[in-house]
C-alpha cells in the first residue's frame, strides 16, 4: 500500500477519472503496432495498414505509434528516423507526409500512412491506443495540437499516451474530453530517486491510464493506482509468463504474437 501523504497527494493532484471514461480500456486487448509480422521484412509490417486490418478482423485494439511529419502532420510511424523499416534514411521530420506516404516498407507495398488515413480505415470498429513519440527537442505544444485536429469528429473509443508526462499535461490542459495515458517503464530505476521520479510524472501528466512495461509487473505503484481507477493497459506482451503477469496485475493487454500471421 502507498503510504497515506501520497495516497492523499495522488488523489488531489492526479485524481482519477470518471470510470464511464476509460471503461472501455479494460474491454478488450491492443495489437501493439498492429497485428504485424514480428521480424522486419515480413509481409505485414508493423504500423503498416495491412497490420490494421489484421487486427480489425480479429477484434481486437490497435495500438500505434505517431510521429510529426516536416510539413506538420501526424503520421503512423515508430521511429524518428527511416533507416530500420524502410530502403531509406534519415529523419523522418525531413520529409512532408506526401513523401513519407510514397515510401514502402520492410520491402512491401505498405507505404507509411497519416494518423487521418488509419483512423478512416478504422472508422471506431475497434478501440485505438496512440502512442505520441517524442524526444527533449519536440515541441510537444505542436506535436499534440496536430494530433488533436485529426481527432476532431473521430467517435471511435481512442486515447492518446506517451512515456512524456508534457503529453498528457497537454491534453489534461487542451483537451479534458481526449482519454490520456503515461507510459511507464521503471527498469532498473527503482530505487528511491525512480520512485520519485515516477509519482512526479504522474502528478504532472494527470493520466487517465497506465501504461505499463509487463516486466515491471507486479509493481506496487501500478497497483496503488489501479485500485484508486486509472486502468493499467501493459505492454508488450509476448510470452505465456507475460500472459499471466498481465492477467494478474493489469486489465489490457498489449501483445504480440510471433505466429498469429503463419
Amino acid at each position: 500500500m502507498p503510504s497515506l501523504p501520497f495516497a492523499l497527494l495522488d488523489r488531489w493532484i492526479s485524481p482519477a477519472p470518471d470510470p464511464r471514461k476509460v471503461a472501455w480500456i479494460g474491454a478488450q486487448d491492443f495489437a501493439h503496432r498492429g497485428l504485424h509480422d514480428v521480424a522486419v521484412g515480413g509481409q505485414t509490417p508493423e504500423n503498416s495498414r495491412a497490420a490494421f486490418a489484421r487486427a480489425i478482423a480479429a477484434g481486437n485494439g490497435i495500438e500505434l505509434d505517431v510521429q510529426r511529419s516536416g510539413d506538420g502532420q501526424p503520421v503512423v510511424f515508430h521511429d524518428d528516423v527511416l533507416d530500420r523499416l524502410t530502403a531509406e534514411t534519415g529523419p523522418l521530420e525531413r520529409r512532408s507526409a506526401a513523401q513519407l506516404g510514397a515510401i514502402t516498407l520492410s520491402g512491401t507495398a505498405e507505404t507509411i500512412p497519416t494518423l487521418r488515413q488509419v483512423l478512416a480505415q478504422v472508422g471506431g470498429k475497434v478501440p485505438v491506443l496512440i502512442e505520441i513519440k517524442s524526444d527533449r527537442k519536440t515541441r510537444i505544444a505542436a506535436l499534440c495540437l496536430a494530433v488533436r485536429r485529426v481527432l476532431e469528429g473521430y467517435t471511435g473509443p481512442h486515447a492518446v499516451m506517451s512515456f512524456d508526462p508534457r503529453v498528457s499535461h497537454w491534453y489534461w490542459r487542451n483537451s479534458p474530453h481526449t482519454v490520456r495515458g503515461l507510459i511507464v517503464s521503471e527498469g532498473e530505476d527503482r530505487a528511491l530517486p525512480g520512485k520519485i521520479r515516477r509519482r512526479l510524472s504522474l502528478w504532472h501528466a494527470r493520466p487517465d491510464f497506465l501504461g505499463y512495461d509487463v516486466r515491471d509487473l507486479p509493481s506496487r505503484f501500478a497497483a496503488a493506482q489501479r485500485r484508486r481507477g486509472l486502468p493499467v493497459a501493459t505492454w508488450t506482451v509476448r510470452e505465456p509468463e507475460h500472459d499471466a503477469r498481465a492477467e494478474a496485475h493489469a486489465d489490457a493487454a498489449i501483445f504480440e504474437v510471433a505466429d498469429a500471421l503463419s
